[in-house]
């Protein structure tokens, strides 16, 4: 019989602890921060992981267009693809050794600018380096992949195991440097 009374009395106990933590509001605004600090969080981390993406980007673009002038004004006409890549990670300074481990070139001849409407992303292994001749139509296609931190990110993102590729294309002609006609190595 002491036991039974012993535990209805720490019940009560209980109880009378859980009505008075009920009563009291001095934890209440750090509970409601608890709430809410998770979700603003996680949207300001995303704000600024997709301002970083961004940044990739407009990195990615701007480097392409800076090196393939050397394949449009022909001062490039014997560079190789491990030139072409380095010369477009030195644009990408900021990102540091990371670049040539993420980023993919292709570089072909086009025939024709209306080819230009269905071209499909190369396949693993596909890609093409051909720097073409005077009055050749380019495409430059510059592929990197972004690591994403932010987990919902990842999930509203299409992407293959947390890393969204940023991708950059361009189509030009190459300038009339010479007269001299050069083969398509790439179709």
């Amino acid at each position: 019989m002491a036991d039974r009374t012993r535990h209805h009395r720490r019940l009560l106990a209980r109880l009378g602890l859980l009505r008075r933590f009920a009563r009291e509001d001095d934890g209440a605004t750090a509970v409601e921060f608890a709430f809410v600090s998770i979700p603003f969080l996680l949207l300001v981390f995303g704000i600024i992981e997709l301002g970083i993406a961004f940044l990739v980007s407009m990195s990615l673009e701007n480097a392409l267009m800076n090196v393939d002038r050397k394949i449009r004004t022909g001062d490039s006409q014997n560079i190789s693809k491990a030139q072409f890549l380095k010369d477009t990670c030195a644009q990408m300074s900021w990102l540091g050794n990371s670049c040539a481990n993420s980023i993919t070139l292709d570089v072909r001849v086009l025939p024709s600018f209306a080819d230009a409407n269905n071209l499909q992303k190369p396949k693993i292994g596909a890609f093409c380096f051909d720097t073409g001749g005077p009055g050749s139509i380019m495409l430059v296609r510059g592929y990197y992949k972004w690591p994403l931190i932010t987990p919902m990110l990842q999930q509203a993102i299409s992407g293959t195991a947390g890393n969204r590729e940023v991708t950059f294309a361009t189509v030009f002609v190459n300038e009339p440097y010479s007269d001299t006609p050069v083969a398509i190595k790439c179709t």
